[in-house]
């Protein structure tokens, strides 16, 4: 009965402050104290009140274990490693996947369409031609600058009015 008392209060309280706002033209502040003035009276009504304690009651119950439990302490000590750890190995894999660089082709079955040997095995693949090298980029010559180096900032947009034929 009192908690319910209380939240009707709460909720006269910020629908007066809403219309105190809306008499001076702040209707988005008189909109947003009206919203929050509706929350007690709506939490009552749903019966979320005895939830929202027995959820204080156990924060504040871990929170003191938390303070005087050694225990706790080891267990965030322990995950704070794990975190750790976990972050580290995510850095190592960014760069490279595998250790030797190369990547080994996996043994694949003969095919229908694959030549035999005498003895029945399966004759080893041709071998490919490498892959070709793509050409390397010449160095712009020091001496002079481009118009697109002098504008800075505003390169990329010149850089798109020139494609669009602006």
């Amino acid at each position: 009965m009192l908690t319910g008392a209380i939240c009707y209060a709460l909720s006269a309280a910020g629908l007066a402050l809403a219309a105190t706002h809306g008499l001076r033209r702040r209707w988005r502040s008189a909109t947003r104290w009206a919203g929050l003035a509706l929350l007690p009276a709506g939490v009552y009504l749903t019966g979320l009140v005895p939830v929202g304690t027995a959820i204080g009651r156990a924060v504040g119950h871990w929170a003191t274990k938390l303070v005087f439990d050694p225990r706790v302490w080891t267990g965030i000590g322990l995950l704070g490693i794990a975190v750790l750890l976990l972050v580290l190995s995510r850095l190592g894999t960014t760069g490279r996947e595998g250790g030797s660089g190369r990547a080994e082709a996996p043994a694949e079955p003969v095919g229908r369409g694959q030549a035999r040997s005498r003895e029945g095995r399966a004759a080893p693949p041709a071998a490919t031609p490498p892959a070709a090298t793509p050409p390397a980029v010449a160095p712009a010559p020091k001496g002079k600058k481009s118009a697109a180096d002098e504008l800075g900032d505003f390169s990329d947009i010149e850089e798109i009015l020139r494609k669009r034929g602006i």
